[in-house]
């Protein structure tokens, strides 16, 4: 997966969570089998912006964790009609996922895991939002948390 990381936090993000980051999404992404040439981003910002970004797109006026943007979400008026091997060549940009590091600190000392968990959670959590998962009916919610759990628990992030 071809994954683009922006650090626009006040302090800088740490090199070994950055790398974390990397290396979680590109597990969880062999773990749905997504194509090698998927694109997505993540930015890593403050609660003071992601507060911004909450209010702006969700009517939502307070700091949240993660934010994620889906692209491409199934409801194209314009599909674009190609053969197999052609549309197997164009990357697929599934969108772009917002995590306030301030957010991480605060939940992992309130949950009482590390770090390095709550950021892995996170940066999962969105990414599976990406992916068409979702929690806001109990049925989907069936199926998204177990799977989350399972791409952590395989990683090595366990609760």
């Amino acid at each position: 997966m071809d994954l683009e990381i922006y650090d626009k936090t006040k302090d800088g993000v740490d090199q070994k969570h950055i790398d974390l980051v990397e290396d979680v999404l590109q597990f969880a992404s062999k773990a749905l089998d997504l194509k090698d040439n998927t694109e997505m981003s993540v930015t890593f910002v403050n609660n003071d912006e992601i507060k911004e970004i909450n209010s702006k797109y969700r009517g939502v006026d307070r700091a949240t964790d993660v934010i994620s943007f889906a692209i491409e979400d199934g409801d194209d008026d314009f599909p674009l009609i190609m053969d197999d091997e052609m549309a197997a060549e164009i990357p697929e940009n599934i969108g772009d996922i917002f995590v306030s590091i301030d957010k991480v600190a605060e939940q992992a000392e309130f949950l009482d895991h590390s770090y390095e968990r709550e950021l892995g959670f996170l940066v999962v959590h969105g990414f599976l939002h990406l992916n068409g998962y979702d929690h806001m009916k109990q049925e989907d919610e069936d199926v998204m948390f177990p799977l989350q759990r399972k791409i952590m628990d395989d990683y090595g992030l366990k609760r």
